[in-house]
C-alpha cells in the first residue's frame, strides 16, 4: 500500500505545498510531504499560494520550504512530480526512485507550470490543475 507519498516541485513554495495540502486532506491516513528540487530551505509558501489556498480552505502559512534528499526519496512510497522536466531530474540525482516517480498529471497527460513570480490569475489556474491531479491520484490510491 501507498503509505507515504512526497511531493515535489522546484522552489517548495507554490505547487507542492499546494499540492501536499489537497492530497494530505484527501487522503487521510496516509503521510504526505513535499520538497523541492531547489528549494531555499526555510521560506514560506508564496504569498499568491497562500491566498489561493486560504480561499478553498486551506492554510499552508505554517509551511516552511525544504530541499530533496536521499532520505525523503528513500521513505517515500510514491514520489509525485509537476512536469516532465522534474521527474528526469529527480532520476537522474537519485536513480534509485525510478518507478516511483510520476506526474501529478500523469493519469490525465498534463504538466503543472511553475507560477512563481507570475500574477495571481496564474496561480488559480494552477490550483485548479493540482485539483485535477490530486483528485485522479486519489481514486486510484484509494483502490491500492
Amino acid at each position: 500500500m501507498m503509505e507515504s507519498i512526497l511531493i515535489v516541485c522546484e522552489g517548495n513554495i507554490c505547487r507542492s505545498p499546494m499540492a501536499e495540502a489537497m492530497l494530505r486532506q484527501s487522503m487521510p491516513g496516509r503521510r504526505v510531504a513535499s520538497a523541492g528540487l531547489n528549494a531555499l530551505a526555510g521560506m514560506p509558501a508564496a504569498p499568491y499560494a497562500l491566498d489561493v489556498m486560504r480561499l478553498r480552505g486551506f492554510d499552508v502559512s505554517t509551511h516552511r520550504a525544504r530541499q530533496i534528499d536521499r532520505a525523503l526519496c528513500t521513505n517515500a512510497d510514491l514520489i509525485l512530480v509537476m512536469d516532465r522536466r522534474q521527474r528526469t531530474a529527480l532520476e537522474s540525482r537519485f536513480p534509485f526512485v525510478r518507478g516511483r516517480v510520476f506526474r501529478l498529471g500523469e493519469y490525465t497527460d498534463f504538466d503543472v507550470h511553475d507560477p512563481y513570480r507570475q500574477p495571481r490569475f496564474v496561480f488559480e489556474r494552477c490550483a485548479r490543475l493540482i485539483e485535477l491531479g490530486v483528485s485522479e491520484w486519489s481514486k486510484r490510491l484509494r483502490i491500492v
